[in-house]
């Protein structure tokens, strides 16, 4: 679960640009391109393209992932062609106000801070957050306690897991991606305590890691699964409880616009249906190996 607000970005959009983003007529056709139910056809879908197994894109740009495969399948439901496009993640909401792409399928996690800027679809993914650290750590060794930390909801034991992070990561370098929850959790709840060392993607923190160059890190499972389970992370460990709550957000979703209301049911629709008929716990298991679905 990732990606916090990216500043608090112009939640004000020229309603010319939002028209035209949603009522659009490809050129020289004079065709409509927005379905009965309120659909453009195609589709236009911004994601990161740098957030294994969500969504990457290979050496020849071709882009794959839960997301990827999710979106073809949402578009597929709501009856219309899906183009999919790679957006660098500090620019992703700033190009859907501008009308740039109708909606953002990137591991974003729904806060209620970016709700401030967008709109969320109902969460379609939803896992813990974790550290994670070389395995001959001292970190790895700790007993914190808890296997699950809800920061929302936070009684005695939660203050002494709580207290147990500090005090073992007192002094440490912690990477995180930047723009993320996770590193509004470590500015929120340890910004006093570690050293925070920013990275623009969660690959090259995951480089970094693997090479000593920080003590720890901190995302999401589904994000750290693809290194874990590779030969950069075979001597990494994830340690402490999984984190979930509070700022952390109710689950990741698809973003769009404010105001696109038909847009929003028929995303809502689709990605119901898909939890319904198993599509998305069968999506999830491909790319995760797990049920990471939200029910």
């Amino acid at each position: 679960m990732k990606k916090l607000v990216l500043g608090l970005i112009a939640v004000v959009v020229v309603a010319g640009v939002a028209y035209l983003a949603t009522h659009r007529t490809p050129s020289g056709t004079g065709a409509p391109t927005v379905t009965d139910q309120g659909v453009p056809n195609p589709l236009r879908v911004a994601t990161e393209g740098a957030y294994p197994p969500f969504n990457v894109a290979e050496p020849d740009g071709t882009l794959k992932g839960f997301e990827i495969d999710l979106a073809k399948d949402l578009c597929r439901r709501m009856g219309v062609k899906c183009e999919i496009a790679a957006q660098a993640w500090d620019g992703i909401i700033p190009g859907l106000q501008a009308g740039k792409y109708d909606v953002i399928l990137a591991g974003m996690s729904a806060t209620d801070e970016r709700r401030q800027a967008v709109d969320f679809t109902v969460p379609y993914v939803l896992t813990p957050a974790y550290f994670v650290a070389p395995k001959d750590s001292p970190l790895t060794k700790i007993d914190f306690g808890l296997q699950r930390l809800d920061i929302a909801n936070m009684d005695e034991a939660g203050t002494q897991a709580m207290d147990k992070l500090k005090a073992a990561l007192k002094g440490k370098t912690v990477g995180v991606q930047v723009a993320t929850i996770h590193a509004n959790f470590l500015d929120t709840y340890l910004g006093d305590t570690v050293t925070v060392r920013r990275y623009d993607t969660l690959q090259n923190l995951s480089l970094d890691l693997a090479t000593g160059r920080v003590d720890a890190g901190l995302a999401d499972m589904t994000g750290w699964q693809p290194f874990l389970e590779g030969t950069d992370g075979q001597n990494a460990a994830t340690f402490g409880p999984g984190i979930t709550g509070g700022l952390l957000g109710p689950g990741i979703a698809a973003a769009l616009r404010k105001g696109d209301g038909r847009l929003l049911d028929a995303l809502n629709n689709a990605i119901t249906a898909a939890k319904e008929d198993g599509t998305m716990r069968k999506l999830a298991e491909q790319w995760f190996h797990f049920d990471a679905s939200a029910h």
